[in-house]
């Protein structure tokens, strides 16, 4: 600003008689009224002439442009008294406080009142929601926070109480992020709450079930046509990479069914009878019996393994062999045998193949819901592999999409044996490595203390506070001080996120006061609290209360 003077000669201004100003033919604007009771505007002379022809001291009507503060303050005087003057328009207050004058040009503040402050986040990626106080759009996706530096993990951890929606968040985030070319893949999908929404985007759904489709764990899935259309180096690495992953999903199923963890004998026994059952299969994928086949069959790189002695009769070999191996065969026989728990589901063929580029995948294992730990855990796992196969099909055919993968329950599946929170946590750290979006939802952090070992739990917590962005809704007190522990929250956004947990009135058809209401936290930054509305396509597809929709209304008089 410039150096600016300003002399006030004139005396403070008087009331004046609107209506024998009106009388004369002068036009009085209200708002001129309204000022002149303040003391602010024309020093009218003896007539309503002398108000048309005299140059008006400083008021709002007619501010200089370029006007320091201090002098501006001068010209319009000082706050009137505690009780006010006495003319028309005054009188006595309760509370008279000064104003406080703001300069700014139009370019800088269009349309802006009564200028709300913006909550500092671009609309980058998937439009999730407003900003609950600005109402500002809000964008969420991890991928292109990547690419901006905001995250170093595209992980997402959601969490919160049931009937808040944290499914309809995470299928709002799933939606757009097919519509910018992701591939959605569901590992499985335990209450159906993906399938209307994958069929409407044209993708498929495959149900897992006794007397339904089934799913080989030893099957490479779409990675067989890559290998065959490979040559060299290349299709070795890729034939060892298939060999690895499905050699590791076969150990935590015996993991699982056995109850502890594979000793390294037993390791590098697996591994050689499915390499003997692979080549028995010849153009064909192994399947387990097969390989229980292979180790009752006892070859000698089996028996040089179990350092079974060769001094004594053959049936004496056959007989050591049988007592080295009888735990191990066992555990392996009950992923195949009438008396074991997933018979029927991953002991055969796959009866299903993904031929094509499709927009979203789904393995719905609804059939299976109300299954023992120990079935969904080898459910959930056996679908999380043939996930990861077809994303690395895809990225080695060099059609790569990036994936999103939302993951809900995965702790019934950690938790059915110890040792499987280690495979998860590995799979997790390569999802910037391999261009995948996850999200694990869960309702408590107390589904991390029902781990079986304590460095289970550990690794677990490391897990979650791993992942870039977090999304909370409605949760007590007790769950956001668990939460403190591992992320922490300012009192504001833990005070904000309890008060969404609140329970409802008793009034039929009052909304959960948390239902579509988030907090997005990332890092130490202060988190953004969200509100998502739905579109009437939305509300449908999202609909996870089918199960109730035969239910009518009931009026008690």
């Amino acid at each position: 600003m410039g150096n600016h003077s300003l002399r006030i000669d004139q005396p403070r201004p008087t009331a004046v008689d609107d209506d024998a100003v009106i009388a004369e033919g002068t036009r009085v604007s209200i708002g001129r009224r309204l000022l002149r009771g303040l003391g602010i505007g024309v020093t009218p002379a003896e007539g309503p002439d002398d108000v048309e022809n005299d140059e008006p001291t400083v008021s709002f009507d007619n501010v200089p442009q370029h006007m320091p503060f201090d002098l501006l303050n001068a010209a319009l005087g000082e706050a009137p008294p505690p009780r006010g003057r006495r003319r028309p328009f005054g009188g006595w207050a309760p509370n008279v406080e000064p104003g406080t004058l703001y300069q700014s040009t139009t370019a800088e503040m269009p349309g802006f009142y009564p200028f709300p402050a913006p909550a500092g986040a671009r609309v980058r990626g998937v439009p999730f929601g407003n900003h609950l106080h600005t109402a500002e759009p809000i964008g969420l996706d991890p991928a292109q926070w990547l690419k901006d530096g905001l995250v170093t993990n595209t992980g997402i951890w959601m969490q919160g109480q049931p009937g808040v929606g944290k499914s309809t968040g995470l299928k709002r985030i799933g939606m757009g992020l097919v519509g910018f070319g992701f591939t959605m893949i569901v590992p499985g999908d335990l209450k159906d709450e993906y399938t209307k929404l994958v069929r409407a985007m044209g993708g498929e759904v495959f149900r897992l079930g006794r007397g339904l489709e089934s799913l080989n764990p030893l099957d490479r899935g779409p990675l067989i046509a890559v290998i065959e259309s490979s040559v060299g180096s290349e299709k070795q690495q890729l034939i060892a990479l298939a060999n690895s992953r499905r050699l590791a999903l076969l150990e935590s199923l015996i993991t699982i069914v056995g109850g502890q963890e594979l000793t390294a004998t037993e390791r590098l026994l697996l591994g050689t009878a499915v390499a003997i059952a692979d080549e028995a299969a010849g153009k064909h994928e192994p399947i387990i019996p097969a390989v229980l086949e292979a180790i009752d069959h006892g070859s000698d790189p089996l028996r040089k393994i179990m350092a079974v002695p060769t001094r004594g009769s053959a049936a004496d070999e056959d007989l050591a062999y049988q007592r080295e191996v009888r735990e191990f065969r066992n555990a392996v026989a009950l992923l195949c045998s009438d008396d074991g728990p997933i018979r029927g589901m991953f002991d055969r063929q796959s009866s299903f193949r993904v031929t094509k580029d499709l927009p979203a995948l789904s393995l719905s294992l609804s059939a299976i819901e109300d299954e023992s730990d120990d079935v969904v855990a080898s459910a959930m796992l056996c679908a999380a592999t043939w996930s990861a196969s077809v994303v690395e099909a895809q990225q080695a055919s060099g059609q790569r999409r990036n994936i999103f993968q939302p993951r809900d329950e995965m702790w019934r599946a950690l938790r059915a044996a110890p040792g499987l929170v280690e495979k998860e946590d590995r799979s997790t750290r390569l999802n910037r490595h391999r261009g995948m979006v996850t999200a694990q939802s869960t309702h408590s952090v107390t589904d991390l203390d029902a781990l079986p070992t304590a460095e289970d739990r550990a690794k677990a917590r490391g897990m979650a506070a791993r992942n870039g962005v977090k999304i909370l809704g409605g949760l007590d007190n007790a769950e956001m001080a668990r939460l403190h522990e591992i992320t922490p929250f300012t009192s504001r956004e833990r005070r904000l996120v309890t008060q969404w947990s609140a329970p409802p009135t008793w009034v039929p058809g009052q909304r959960h006061p948390g239902r579509g209401k988030y907090l997005i936290k990332s890092g130490a930054r202060m988190g953004l609290p969200v509100r998502v509305e739905l579109l009437p396509e939305e509300v449908e597809l999202y609909d996870t209360d089918n199960a109730w929709e035969g239910v009518d209304a009931h009026h008690v008089a």
